[in-house]
């Protein structure tokens, strides 16, 4: 007999298109407000990307904010704090599709990363299951363990000059699902802040993707200054979209040019 759908597992919707070879779309939030998640779903996304790295958030706004998501079959990621395993797994308690560790420099950390936050046999993350992963105890402890282990993910990102000279030892580390690079971070390292589209921010993008590939892990482009076209050529199919502080931003800007805007006058009549 089937379970319940209370009781049912969900699937990653972005993990479903990556395996089909099609490509996936995240929007990023800054704000902590479950109901920007909302509406990006309405929009169409398929994730969204969460930020505890830099956001001043809290477990219990981000949980708010994966349940809003979950009702438009959205993934969540949730970019964690570089910390202890407990910062790592608190994300997949709250029922996130995935997590993003930013600034991995050495297949050392990348395995250690795994061994956190993946259970056995792939890692040595602690189990609980009394969460909303685990339908607060509802869901049958294999059925959770094997959920966990096909459908959630973890994301790389390679953000520095350090990071990049280990790229294929820690595209080695099994466990792990895919890369991400970090333009931003990279060309402020190297001396050029904001340029990404700078050659040797391009050169290094462009070499993550084309080596990730071919060592079976997905890509995830964040925000760059490259087109889809080019970054889908490099081997990209994980495409970040924008993010709601910008959209936010130029919808005012767009408002406030067209109210100064001078108003035609109509021809009066005689």
């Amino acid at each position: 007999m089937n379970a319940p759908a209370s009781r049912r597992l969900r699937r990653s919707r972005v993990l479903r298109e990556l395996r089909a070879g099609r490509t996936a779309t995240c929007l990023k939030s800054n704000l902590a407000d479950p109901r920007v998640i909302e509406i990006a779903g309405l929009a169409g996304v398929d994730a969204v990307w969460l930020c505890n790295e830099h956001v001043p958030s809290n477990w219990n706004l981000i949980e708010h904010q994966v349940r809003a998501a979950k009702l438009h079959d959205v993934d969540t990621i949730v970019r964690v704090e570089k910390g202890s395993y407990s910062d790592y797994v608190k994300p997949f308690e709250a029922d996130a599709t995935g997590i993003m560790v930013p600034h991995v420099r050495s297949a050392a950390e990348a395995q250690q990363i795994v061994e956190w936050a993946r259970f056995q046999p792939v890692g040595r993350r602690p189990m609980d299951g009394g969460n909303a992963d685990g339908r607060f105890c509802q869901a049958p402890i294999r059925d959770y363990l094997a959920n966990s282990l096909r459908e959630r993910f973890i994301i790389l990102q390679i953000e520095s000059p350090e990071g990049l000279e280990q790229l294929d030892a820690i595209l080695a580390v099994p466990g792990f699902d895919m890369i991400c690079f970090g333009p931003g971070d990279f060309a402020h390292l190297i001396g050029h802040p904001g340029d990404t589209g700078d050659p040797t921010v391009v050169a290094a993008r462009a070499r993550i993707a084309r080596r990730a590939r071919a060592a079976g892990k997905f890509v995830m482009a964040a925000g760059s200054a490259a087109s889809r076209a080019e970054l889908a050529r490099e081997g990209h199919q994980f495409f970040t979209v924008g993010a709601d502080v910008i959209g936010l931003a130029n919808y005012v800007r767009e408002r406030l040019a067209a109210f100064a805007a001078p108003r035609r006058r109509k021809p009066r009549r005689r």
